[in-house]
């Protein structure tokens, strides 16, 4: 299901050439259109039509409006049920296009080319589409895997460095719920470019989809892949609200400092695994001031995560580096004393 491509794209070719499609539709945002689209066009061998579907870039358009037009777009264009889209972008463009997909005249197929590591390692795998609703991050979506997800690691030449740090905090996640090994790896990078990273890419998707096959509906293993997401995606959301955008990966990181200091804080992991997690985050990644934020805005995000039930917060939490525990539920006084952990760490 996750192909490594070649150059010459020869895999995504076999893959074309044995399927029956009636047409295609690339799906991509204003910075793949200019410096991933040439390469793929450049080497894609097909004598199906094509039509490129192209969004502005940024999180906060992936709403229901742009879906809408997706959809508006794909009847006008007469797409049937034997068409194929293909979402070349980052998690931005791999949620939405799946979610378009998905829901498109009950579904048409569809397959990811992830462009950015984040989408690599973890947006563009597992089958999980959505757009945000309001300022909530990907309330509405659906389970639905791509045909295919063909990974092409140079195009991460194309990225800022901020990007490819973004997706680096899904890789750290990986190894800190399921792969101490991995963890370890990452942590020794002393130096964060491109050359350091591909090595441990396949790693980390390894790790994502064997999650995802225990679990695709994410009822119980599959949840420890929240890990950080719960306080991360609260404060992304704050900041998407307030029109200051920030990157996934560094919401995540910031959210993986507190829920790692929670975790300490519900006895879960040692004062000294706590530390030298939060040390090893805060080597890539800069303070996030959430001074603006109180905690009663941040509780009101909280409340609204999917994974609670019965108006419980359930957090996956570090039980060990490399172990990770889910639906667990936390005091509101340790909640509360890890957002102000992490609030005091600009004053070290």
């Amino acid at each position: 299901m996750i192909t490594i491509v070649d150059d010459n794209f020869s895999q995504l070719n076999d893959f074309l050439h044995e399927k029956s499609f009636s047409k295609i539709f690339i799906l991509v945002d204003e910075n793949t259109h200019e410096y991933c689209l040439p390469i793929l066009l450049g080497n894609m061998e097909t004598d199906l039509g094509f039509e490129i579907l192209e969004v502005e870039a940024g999180e906060e358009m992936k709403n229901i409006q742009t879906a809408n037009q997706l959809w508006e777009i794909l009847t006008e264009m007469k797409a049937d049920r034997k068409a194929l889209v293909i979402n070349l972008g980052g998690g931005v463009i791999t949620d939405m296009g799946g979610f378009v997909a998905s829901t498109y005249k009950r579904g048409v197929q569809f397959i990811n080319i992830p462009t950015t590591l984040l989408s690599m390692c973890d947006a563009s795998i597992g089958g999980k589409t959505g757009i945000d609703l309001m300022h909530y991050k990907n309330m509405v979506g659906t389970f639905s895997f791509p045909e295919q997800i063909f990974v092409y690691p140079k195009f991460l030449e194309t990225l800022p460095f901020k990007e490819l740090r973004s997706g680096f905090a899904e890789m750290l996640k990986h190894g800190l719920i399921a792969d101490k090994t991995h963890w370890e790896n990452l942590t020794h990078i002393n130096r964060l470019d491109i050359e350091s990273v591909i090595p441990y890419i396949q790693t980390s998707m390894d790790i994502k989809q064997n999650v995802v096959e225990q679990d695709f509906h994410e009822k119980n293993i599959r949840k420890t892949l929240n890990f950080g997401h719960t306080i991360g995606h609260a404060i992304e959301s704050l900041c998407l609200n307030q029109g200051n955008t920030i990157l996934h990966g560094e919401a995540v990181a910031m959210g993986m400092i507190s829920e790692t200091h929670l975790s300490y804080l519900e006895g879960l992991i040692s004062e000294e695994d706590s530390n030298l997690i939060i040390e090893c985050i805060q080597k890539y990644y800069p303070y996030l001031d959430i001074s603006d934020f109180n905690d009663e805005d941040i509780f009101e995000l909280l409340l609204n995560d999917k994974k609670n039930v019965d108006s419980k917060i359930n957090f996956s939490l570090l039980s060990g580096i490399g172990k990770c525990t889910f639906d667990y539920e936390c005091s509101q006084k340790n909640i509360v004393e890890s957002l102000n952990f992490y609030r005091k760490l600009n004053d070290a």
